[in-house]
């Protein structure tokens, strides 16, 4: 690792000692080596710690930090950035998977497309064991040149995992930190591409796994995931729909803080107008993990195949 690595990838994680090495292999085997990788461990209570430090014996990119208490995941998530120290930057999940080549083929095209501020790339759902369930198309229009169409398909259209994506660093450092509201994560990364526009590499190269312990499925009520995003929602103080108004208040804010033309800024409220208007109807929630698995015959993507650490796990 060079002194002043180009990209870095925060990684921050509680208790995910059940697929963490698995993530840890996936990253370190990336085919592009200029990262480091920063792990704050949110005062795990399992084998986490002891996974991070037998890793980061192993590899000099890794720099493990622990916290004494949980502050939750949302403050983790912005300490990990401000510890990290590239030009380019990551998030990752402790229980995720990436194919080699992911990290490279982002890279190259923010190098190739200096307008683009986000670069990601096509992705799948897998089950707990890293069989693909859903392979889904991305149909965000988050390449346009104009911000209130990215904006408009960041609220209508379902899908995308961009907040993983490979970011420039001094325009994340411009957004508001990641909330703790309900859907934080969608006003955040909406607030981002009003900065400027993404780019998905056309490659399957990012498995997001889906399995009981995620923070989704192991918090299924809307309070209880804002409690895990920071323990201070806990108490009468945020009740539901102070979270849930948080949320809308997320996108107003966005669209008053971004640099906007006024023309831009008023079309940008219109859309958010009709998304409001449409929450009503059916299927407005839908989430892609919950979309019925592919079958089996129609897989042509071998995760084993383009994930380093998981060579020969099956035929």
């Amino acid at each position: 690792m060079t002194a002043h690595p180009r990209l870095s990838i925060g990684l921050p994680v509680h208790n995910g000692d059940e697929y963490l090495a698995e993530a840890l292999d996936a990253l370190l085997g990336q085919t592009y080596e200029d990262f480091e990788l920063v792990v704050s461990d949110n005062a795990s209570t399992d084998a986490t710690r002891d996974i991070c430090r037998r890793y980061a014996a192993r590899d000099p990119r890794i720099r493990y930090l622990r916290l004494p208490r949980n502050i939750g995941a949302a403050p983790n998530h912005h300490r990990v950035f401000t510890e990290c120290r590239g030009e380019l930057f990551k998030w990752a999940s402790h229980d995720d998977l990436y194919a080699r080549d992911l990290l490279r083929r982002c890279v190259e095209a923010l190098d190739e497309r200096p307008e683009v501020i986000l670069a990601h790339a096509d992705q799948a759902v897998v089950d707990g064991d890293g069989r693909v369930k859903v392979p889904y198309e991305y149909t965000l229009a988050t390449a346009s040149p104009h911000a209130p169409e990215r904006f408009r398909s960041m609220l209508f259209e379902p899908g995308g995992d961009d907040f993983y994506g490979v970011m420039r660093a001094d325009v994340l450092r411009r957004v508001k930190p990641h909330g703790s509201h309900h859907h934080a994560d969608r006003t955040f990364v909406a607030e981002i591409g009003l900065h400027g526009p993404f780019h998905q590499v056309p490659e399957l190269l990012y498995f997001r796994r889906d399995h009981p312990g995620r923070a989704e499925r192991a918090n299924p009520s809307k309070r209880s995931r804002c409690v895990n995003l920071d323990p201070r929602r806990a108490g009468p103080l945020h009740p539901t729909p102070r979270l849930l108004a948080e949320y809308v208040w997320g996108y107003v804010a966005a669209i008053r803080r971004a640099p906007l033309s006024p023309a831009d800024r008023r079309a940008c409220y219109r859309h958010l107008a009709a998304w409001l208007a449409s929450r009503a109807r059916p299927g407005a929630g839908e989430r892609v993990e919950d979309r019925a698995p592919v079958a089996p015959d129609r897989l042509t993507v071998s995760v084993d195949a383009l994930v380093a650490g998981r060579e020969g796990r099956r035929a």
